[in-house]
């Protein structure tokens, strides 16, 4: 009997090697050290093989900036120590935390806006005959058939 409380109460005992390891896939681009103020975008260069200039001079009208290999040595690749950092076909910018928060109010507003027109178009064809959308609600009584209340 004596032995029975010798043993370690079982919420005491290490779990550790029984504990599942989880499997997270990498990344296909690195992340770059994060700076305070900023936020970071891999930007399109090239697609399907041919240059997207038109997507690039358009982030650079918006605020973002190349950031530049020397900046970020965690991220430098053989050949170019001195350039941007570019990982095939993204080039890696920066813009100030305040400006991507603007820009992210601007986009979500605009998206908002896209979805009330949509609805609005579709309940335009509403018919009080045949609604589109039927209010469905419940009630619940007392008594009745069957329940013995009167």
């Amino acid at each position: 009997m004596a032995e029975a409380n010798a043993r370690t109460p079982r919420d005491l005992a290490s779990r550790e090697k029984t504990a599942r390891a989880v499997y997270v896939p990498p990344s296909s681009l690195p992340d770059p050290t994060p700076e305070a103020g900023y936020s970071f975008r891999w930007i399109a260069t090239h697609i399907m093989g041919q240059a997207a200039n038109t997507n690039v001079s358009g982030k650079f009208r918006m605020g973002w900036v190349p950031v530049k290999a020397k900046d970020h040595p965690e991220l430098m690749i053989e050949g170019n120590s001195d350039g941007n950092v570019e990982i095939g076909g993204l080039l890696l910018c920066k813009i100030s935390a305040e400006k991507a928060e603007a820009m992210a109010e601007y986009y979500n507003d605009q998206a908002q806006k896209q979805m009330e027109s949509v609805d609005n178009n579709f309940m335009r064809n509403n018919d009080p005959r045949m609604p589109l959308f039927a209010d469905r609600k419940s009630t619940v009584s007392r008594g009745g058939f069957g329940s013995g209340i009167k």
